[in-house]
């Protein structure tokens, strides 16, 4: 499921939940409508993309992270924190199973 808020800085920004309700995955901000619903289609795409549009990255504690990347290579969403690399594996095949895109 996805959940579009607009922040009270008038800003937009997706999350990305799953069926029990763990957020997934949170958007940067878009500034309008319209950006939001590019992001939203690049999302779709994402289905058939083999997994092409995620990055794997560590922090510098050692945390595993995922960032969702629009065929342009810029970030339009982060997961949260993973403390394995498995755990950040299994965030991957979550994310890719929730995009039904199902806006609330």
């Amino acid at each position: 499921m996805i959940k579009i808020d607009k922040k009270e800085d008038g800003l937009y920004q997706f999350i990305l939940k799953s069926e029990n309700g763990n957020t997934l995955l949170k958007s940067v901000s878009f500034s309008t409508e319209n950006e939001i619903d590019s992001a939203l289609k690049e999302v779709k795409f994402l289905k058939n993309s083999n997994g092409k549009l995620f990055e794997r990255r560590t922090n510098t504690d050692g945390k595993f992270l995922i960032e969702l990347k629009n065929t342009d290579g810029k970030i339009i969403g982060s997961s949260g924190l993973y403390s394995s690399e498995a755990g950040m594996e299994n965030g991957i095949l979550n994310i890719s199973n929730s995009i039904d895109i199902d806006i609330k």
